[in-house]
């Protein structure tokens, strides 16, 4: 599935309690740095049978070292029907600014936290088999978040 099927996929509705969530969180970025705060899709494409150690891996570490590394957590989804059913995992990120993205996933590559939880977690055969990324801004009609 292209990634214009999948986000045509995704009801507008599921987003709306993100919204309402992130616009009552305080933007450590300061009014100035919120123009250009950059909200990143992710979307992961778990191996055969490996969606539910990519979620442990998530749930008990990459959610904690992103924001170490400067990436704030938007939100996560997993989608209730098929195809995606099962083995993919959906979910935004926001970074100060499209260099600071760069930055924040160098940084978080790096890190020799990371590459030791992504190694045990990995021992019996890799979690992810393709992600897909974009990088978005805000319109000027949407809600702030």
């Amino acid at each position: 599935m292209d990634r214009r099927s999948l986000l045509q996929a995704i009801p507008t509705i599921a987003l709306l309690p993100t919204a309402v969530w992130a616009a009552a969180q305080p933007d450590k970025a300061g009014p100035e740095g919120s123009a250009s705060t950059v909200y990143e899709l992710r979307i992961y494409h778990a191996n055969e049978g490996k969606l539910d150690d990519l979620l442990k891996r998530f749930r008990e570490h990459t959610t904690k070292l992103f924001e170490k590394h400067g990436m704030k957590n938007v939100a996560y989804w997993t989608p209730f029907d098929d195809p995606l059913k099962g083995k993919t995992l959906i979910y935004i990120l926001a970074h100060p600014s499209r260099e600071a993205a760069v930055s924040n996933w160098k940084a978080f590559g790096d890190d020799p936290e990371w590459q030791k939880v992504r190694d045990a977690s990995e021992v019996n055969g890799k979690l992810v088999e393709k992600v897909d990324s974009t990088f978005m801004a805000l319109t000027d009609f949407s809600p702030a978040l």
